[in-house]
């Protein structure tokens, strides 16, 4: 006989295992620190821009149109002239971008340079 009957007979443990719990743990935090919190960081700065967006403002909207907020008709709807003489009404919540008054690009979220994940893939150079 192969197996001792000491060995067939135990019984298992049926117990709460703390260490059966840590790859689970680790992976929420990984999934935390390199998805959930960078979307929430650019979710606030894009909820902070449209909060800002004034008459003048030259701005793309998430269909790639390129215009000028011509009117703040509500806290949830703009007036953009996209052309001379044309103007459409835009959900504030559609706006992609605000372009700078200089006219340069598109304003992005502040990169930062010291992060743990730039300095490994290249990105703080």
């Amino acid at each position: 006989m192969f197996i001792s009957p000491a060995f067939a007979q135990s019984a298992g443990g049926g117990g709460f295992d703390v260490m059966g719990m840590l790859p689970l743990v680790l992976i929420f935090a990984v999934f935390y620190f390199l998805l959930i919190r960078p979307q929430q960081k650019k979710a606030k700065f894009h909820r902070e821009m449209l909060g800002m967006i004034n008459r003048g403002d030259k701005i793309i909207t998430n269909g790639g149109i390129m215009g000028t907020v011509t009117k703040v008709i509500s806290d949830s709807e703009l007036a953009v002239e996209i052309a001379e003489g044309i103007k459409v009404r835009v959900q504030r919540s559609m706006i992609a971008s605000v372009m700078p008054k200089g006219g340069g690009p598109a304003v992005a979220p502040q990169q930062q340079s010291g992060s743990l994940l730039g300095k490994l893939f290249g990105g703080g150079r």
